[in-house]
């Protein structure tokens, strides 16, 4: 019943999601303290403002762009496939995909929490396909209609585990594309620590492992998120990313270009997410410096 109210609301335009998701992305921004310190601690520390005043700016901007995130999942989740892709007004970049797949390499596709990530797999899968990792909610329910929202298409979905680490890995080895978050707080003993944005974040490291595994082409994937709710541009930037090497330093390297992208698009990211959160009682470097610094 549940499934069936949200695919009749899911017809409203989108224009309706994203004004209401700026709203309520606002009014838990003035509501939710530690929501808001977070946020904004994470605005400050990526220094993308010159000044408070613009601070302030971007704070409020991204607040109201994170609200449109959580709310277009009812139309990208709920709405037929086919109005799904309807969303998609262009894509820039394709010819990285065609050309990685002439030379029979599989494509590495990384997703940051960047504008509306969840159109991105949807509109690849709809040309070739993807296996898409993901972490299950602890909620069954939850994890239902996640899937049915995900897997559609030429989707495939692989759980954050060692069995889903084996499907992303024979993809590759089929020549197909695999889809992660880079940007996502590694498990203890799965990262590797890398600056972002000034600050030591617990980075991934499966992304460098599959590209030294099986040569796969790095490729960073995001849906722009258009204005005014007119739907959404995919974009596809060029294999120049180095993974190569040690994994701490190809980590840095691949934060380095998340940052580069970012910057484009500041208000867009999900700056709202405890990157630099400490898994499993881990130390960052420099806190580590910190406490060995006699007093």
């Amino acid at each position: 019943m549940t499934t069936l109210f949200l695919k009749l609301l899911a017809r409203l335009p989108l224009r309706f999601w994203h004004g209401l998701g700026a709203i309520l992305g606002s009014v838990t921004f003035w509501r939710n303290r530690r929501y808001a310190d977070r946020l904004t601690s994470n605005l400050r520390q990526s220094g993308l403002a010159s000044s408070e005043a613009e601070l302030q700016k971007l704070v409020t901007q991204s607040a109201r762009e994170i609200g449109k995130g959580a709310a277009e999942t009812v139309p990208v989740w709920f709405r037929d496939y086919t109005d799904v892709l309807q969303m998609v007004r262009g894509c820039t970049g394709w010819q990285h995909v065609e050309q990685a797949l002439a030379q029979g390499k599989g494509i590495l596709a990384m997703t940051p929490h960047l504008g509306c990530f969840e159109i991105v797999s949807l509109y690849y899968a709809s040309r070739l396909p993807m296996t898409v990792m993901y972490r299950p909610p602890r909620q069954k329910w939850a994890e239902t209609i996640m899937r049915a929202g995900r897997q559609r298409g030429k989707v495939e979905l692989a759980t954050a585990d060692m069995k889903g680490v084996r499907l992303l890995l024979a993809a590759l080895r089929r020549g197909e594309a695999v889809g992660i978050l880079p940007d996502q707080v590694a498990s203890k003993g799965e990262g590797a620590w890398a600056d972002f944005f000034g600050r030591p974040a617990y980075t991934p490291t499966l992304p460098v492992r599959l590209h030294q595994t099986t040569g796969a082409v790095p490729l960073l994937m995001f849906g722009e998120r258009l204005a005014d709710g007119s739907g959404y541009h995919v974009h596809i930037l060029p294999p120049d990313i180095d993974l190569s090497g040690d994994k701490t330093d190809a980590a840095r390297r691949l934060n380095a270009a998340l940052e580069d992208l970012i910057r484009r698009y500041p208000t867009q990211y999900l700056w709202s997410y405890n990157r630099y959160k400490s898994p499993g009682g881990l130390t960052p470097p420099a806190r580590q410096q910190d406490m060995d610094t006699p007093a």
